[in-house]
């Protein structure tokens, strides 16, 4: 380690040691009673929650009941968030025609779609997955429309000399190799939106993870909200990785 650069052993080793430091002060602050009792388990506490969840068949049976609507979710939402972001960056009549409509509709949580979700598709996986899918429409909407914006107008004059000058020439030969950064990073942030979807999708009794989460918090059960946040911070960085390695795949012809 030189200067200011750290090492990625270094960084290793100094992330681990923040961590213990964390659950250190957490410890303290609870042991020594600096918040009233209930407000917050201990780190010491969590484990046996865990195992608690675990051998009663909560834990596994919650995370399977959540990656259904999420994974349905995540796809729909992706996919024609990316198409119509493909679409309206690259057609200026249907970005003109779209534009108020995007304005009206982006600002609206998903949280705010969660009574549609129960009058529309009732207490079910189906309201569950719209919430999720809304949530991550928009994440790979805007990233799809800006990495077609992006893209250099003079690559589209080489294609045209080419020969290459219908729309879905256009499209395959310049604007989805050029934009394809930009749409898998947009794919990316939304894997982690619909985690944090998760829990707003599940508030009306759908099971899952976030249905547990709601049902310890009614009982006061600290240690179990805690137990399924530190899950969902897993399944989010477990997803994420295993993306990370698709991605890379994916973009290796940019060398």
């Amino acid at each position: 380690m030189t200067g200011s650069h750290i090492g990625p052993k270094a960084r290793l080793g100094f992330g681990a040691a923040g961590l213990l430091l964390l659950l250190a002060i957490w410890q303290g602050i609870v042991q020594f009673g600096f918040v009233p009792p209930g407000l917050l388990p201990a780190p010491t506490e969590l484990w046996p929650a865990f195992m608690s969840e675990v051998s009663g068949g909560f834990w596994l049976q919650s995370i399977q009941d959540s990656l259904v609507h999420y994974t349905a979710g995540l796809l729909i939402g992706s996919v024609l968030g990316a198409l119509f972001g493909l679409l309206c960056g690259s057609l200026p009549l249907l970005d003109a025609l779209t534009g108020g409509v995007v304005r009206l509709l982006r600002p609206v949580p998903g949280l705010a779609w969660v009574p549609f979700a129960i009058l529309w598709f009732g207490l079910n996986t189906l309201g569950a997955t719209f919430v999720i899918a809304i949530s991550v429409f928009w994440i790979n909407f805007y990233a799809a429309y800006g990495a077609v914006k992006s893209v250099d107008r003079e690559l589209y004059e080489v294609a045209a000399a080419f020969g290459h000058k219908s729309f879905l020439a256009r499209l395959r030969y310049v604007t989805l190799p050029a934009a394809s950064p930009g749409l898998l990073a947009g794919l990316r942030t939304g894997l982690g939106q619909g985690w944090m979807s998760v829990v707003a999708a599940e508030l009306f009794g759908v099971p899952g993870v976030g249905a547990r989460m709601m049902q310890a918090s009614s009982l006061l059960a600290t240690d179990v909200v805690v137990v399924y946040m530190i899950t969902m911070a897993g399944l989010y960085a477990l997803t994420d990785f295993l993306f990370g390695l698709i991605r890379d795949r994916l973009l290796r012809w940019q060398g």
